[in-house]
């Protein structure tokens, strides 16, 4: 039987080769380049867009768009694609994500593909990861594309929405990943077309890719309206029960799933609490829900770890870089239980007004492509989300760094001492040191210990993020002592200083081991790149939360058996290194399906945003009239009345319901009796009422000769009533979601008993816009002074 792993290792060769050769195209118009003037060299993109627009694909003009590229970005940047780079932007031109160690130049890889998908001026956006590399970047590699006849615009969330629209409107934007999901969200929340500020969205280009589709699509976007009713005092009384329980005897705690659970003990003593029967009766749900996220908050969820308390306020802080998340909250209540917590004012949740996963908004390019220097652990997903490949792209030169097997010690007390002895060793030496900490708490007392020492350095983290570049560029110096929690810095090289590269290069040390191996990975690329010297060691205890979580109690029995009782007892051992790492496959797995869990939801959600906002564009699209769209409205919530209201025998129709419904949703209260739908059959009653409402819409037309201004009121009909029932609607299937996982314990399948449950919330939904815009509609008064809103 056939290898697999082999099979997937041939088929990486056979694409590397094919990347190779295509590359070497590229290269062999080098001389033709060079001897063009500059004038000559800039005359090319007219060029390019000609060829195009005769019948030329992408394909057929790449070898030649590159090179162009190379010999411009060496003229205006100083700068010379390798042939690996080439290779590299090969990758991202066909969709797909190109893996590149750190150092190895992905800015710019990128912009050989970029140019060329912005010759059909489509649009190109460049997503970074925060706006200081979208500035950045856009400003340096911005001089490359205008000096090729491009255009390029920098999309900031502090922009007009005039100048949104002119950011876009570029040939290349660069953007962050969140402002483009907020804009695409507004541009669906307009009520007029020229207020959208974003075109189709046609091809990205997400750096950091990683960080951005995998660790960041974990939340949805939310845009938020008015506040939900709450009662404030209940997330208090919730956090003062949860504090007063202990663990192991009113609630367990299962670390693996970060959930908790109270015990019947607990139960007991919450009906006590609260002078309930039944804890969990079904009028409590509320309540049981307001305990569980107290639970949740006090014994799953720490200060200065998953968040910091900041000028009165609770702000997350993202897991996997270490950055403070501005404008996050935790939703479904868990944000103003951390709030109750930490005893800050709890702030009113908002209700969502539109919402969308970063899977599904990205998966609405016509092409998406990525780099990163950590990808292939995450390569299934990349490939079942998204439908894009990892490429391992090769480095320019061989990497010379040491990574050393992970030392495992007995607990938090004696492996920070050693990190500190090995930072004063390797600090007297003058070699710099880069150490990687999980949380801001642990970077804080890793400062203190240096201090101790007398030993200077700076300390990166959700609360010093604003130095980031600065700290990050300069890590490389001699001496330098360097603190980041997690991997904060990512987009900035560090670049090894004078006689450092005599010492050994860059050391990184890390303090613990991530429950994702990529975010390890990122650390420890940080040293070696371009092929320099440099160095990499992990310390590891018992005590640390992955080995809580996973397999402390077997390394604890080789501990054990290994006599290894002393406090400064450590073994070092690639044993140890398999063993972390098969736990972190677990974590990965399990992140993977909560993720892949969310976008199953999601994508019922998704094919209703589609249906709507289609419906919605439909209205705002249109330049001359609204009568295709309402008058079938009308038609649609009529034939529905009859429908209801005509079942069985003829004696038993009820004609003074449909009665009362035309007096009070399609004509004046007196113009239509009883006695007017006596005598038809179903079909005639329909007709006749479409006709009754046909004629109230031209007699309303009639009354507002100018076009324009008939066209804009009905819109704005229309608009009023779609957006009202879409914000409740996005409410009802939030709280679907939250209660369809008990029908698990029936044995029925909560993702298909949501989809059957949403389509028909869906579909009850259109019905009551379609009837009450047609209401709105039908009784307005129009006034001849009416003015657009």
């Amino acid at each position: 039987m056939a290898n697999p792993i082999r099979k997937v290792i041939e088929s990486d060769r056979g694409t590397l080769r094919r990347l190779s050769r295509t590359a070497d195209k590229v290269m062999s118009y080098e001389d033709d380049m060079a001897a063009l003037s500059d004038e000559e060299l800039q005359a090319k993109t007219p060029y390019f867009r000609e060829q195009l627009a005769n019948g030329k694909t992408l394909d057929d003009i790449l070898p030649e768009a590159f090179a162009v590229v190379r010999e411009a970005a060496k003229r205006v940047l100083g700068l010379f694609p390798f042939k690996v780079q080439i290779m590299g932007s090969l990758v991202l031109h066909g969709g797909n994500i190109a893996e590149m160690r750190t150092g190895e130049g992905k800015t710019l890889t990128a912009t050989m593909a970029v140019y060329l998908n912005a010759l059909p001026q489509k649009g190109v956006h460049v997503v970074t990861v925060n706006e200081y590399l979208s500035e950045r970047d856009g400003e340096e590699m911005g001089q490359l594309y205008k000096w090729l006849g491009l255009t390029v615009g920098i999309n900031l969330s502090e922009l007009s929405p005039e100048e949104k629209r002119e950011a876009y409107n570029a040939d290349i934007t660069y953007s962050t990943n969140s402002e483009i999901g907020f804009d695409f969200l507004r541009d669906n929340m307009v009520g007029r077309k020229e207020d959208r500020v974003q075109r189709p969205l046609n091809f990205a280009l997400v750096d950091e890719v990683d960080s951005i589709l995998i660790d960041e699509a974990r939340t949805p976007l939310i845009i938020s309206g008015a506040p939900a009713q709450e009662n404030k005092q209940l997330f208090y009384k919730a956090d003062r029960f949860a504090k007063k329980l202990k663990e192991g005897e009113d609630f367990t705690v299962d670390l693996e799933t970060k959930t908790v659970n109270l015990t019947d003990e607990g139960i007991s003593k919450g009906e006590e609490e609260f002078g309930l029967p039944n804890l969990y009766a079904a009028g409590n749900a509320a309540l049981t829900h307001h305990i569980d996220q107290a639970l949740r908050a006090n014994y799953t969820m720490f200060n200065d770890k998953d968040y910091v308390v900041r000028d009165g306020e609770v702000v997350l802080v993202d897991s996997f870089s270490g950055r403070i998340q501005e404008g996050r909250r935790f939703s479904d209540g868990l944000h103003q239980a951390l709030e109750a917590k930490e005893k800050v004012q709890v702030q009113e949740d908002n209700r969502a007004m539109a919402s969308i996963t970063y899977q599904n908004l990205f998966r609405r390019y016509n092409k998406l492509s990525g780099m990163t220097g950590t990808a292939q652990t995450e390569a299934e997903e990349f490939r079942e989300i998204y439908n894009m490949e990892v490429i391992t792209i090769p480095t320019n030169r061989p990497i010379q760094r040491v990574d050393e097997p992970d030392l495992l010690y007995p607990n938090l007390h004696s492996k920070f001492n050693a990190v500190v002895d090995l930072v004063d060793q390797l600090h007297s030496a003058g070699q710099p040191i880069l150490i990687g900490t999980v949380a801001v708490e642990t970077s804080e007392y890793l400062s203190k210990l240096l201090d101790q020492r007398g030993i200077p350095h700076n300390v990166l983290n959700a609360k010093n993020h604003a130095k980031e570049a600065e700290i990050i560029a300069n890590a490389g110096q001699k001496g330098a002592v360097t603190i980041a929690t997690n991997m904060a810095g990512r987009g900035t090289d560090i670049k090894l200083g004078p006689g450092v590269k005599e010492l050994g290069g860059l050391a990184v040390i890390g303090t613990e081991r991530h429950e994702s191996r990529r975010i390890d990975n990122q650390l420890r690329g940080r040293a070696g790149r371009q092929g320099d010297p440099g160095y990499s060691q992990f310390f590891l205890s018992l005590e640390d939360d992955l080995m809580l979580r996973f397999g402390g109690e077997r390394l604890k029995n080789m501990m054990e058996s290994m006599n290894l009782q002393d406090e400064d007892a450590v073994i070092k051992n690639r044993l140890i290194t398999r063993s972390v790492e098969s736990a972190q496959r677990r974590v990965e797995g399990n992140n993977y399906d909560s993720r892949k869990n969310v976008l199953q939801y999601d994508d019922v959600m998704s094919q209703q945003r589609e249906t709507f906002y289609a419906n919605r564009n439909q209205v705002i699209d249109e330049e001359h009239s609204l009568k295709d769209v309402i008058l079938p409205m009308a038609e649609r919530t009529i034939n529905r009345v009859v429908d209801n209201n005509t079942n069985g025998k003829e004696s038993d129709w009820d004609l003074f319901a449909i009665n009362n419904f035309a007096r009070s949703v399609l004509v004046p209260q007196d113009d239509i009796q009883v006695s007017d739908l006596r005598n038809k059959t179903p079909e005639e009653l329909k007709d006749y009422l479409y006709q009754r409402a046909k004629a109230v819409y031209d007699e309303k037309e009639a009354q507002l000769d100018d076009e324009e201004q008939f066209l804009q009121f009905t819109r704005v009909v229309i608009l009023r009533v779609v957006d009202n029932y879409w914000t409740e609607h996005m409410d009802n299937m939030n709280q679907l979601r939250d209660s369809i996982q008990l029908r698990g314990y029936g044995q029925l399948n909560p993702l298909i008993e949501y989809q059957e449950e949403g389509y028909r919330m869906f579909e009850e939904m259109i019905a009551s816009i379609e009837y009450d815009a047609t209401r709105l509609f039908m009784k307005s008064e129009i006034r001849q002074n009416l003015r657009s809103e």
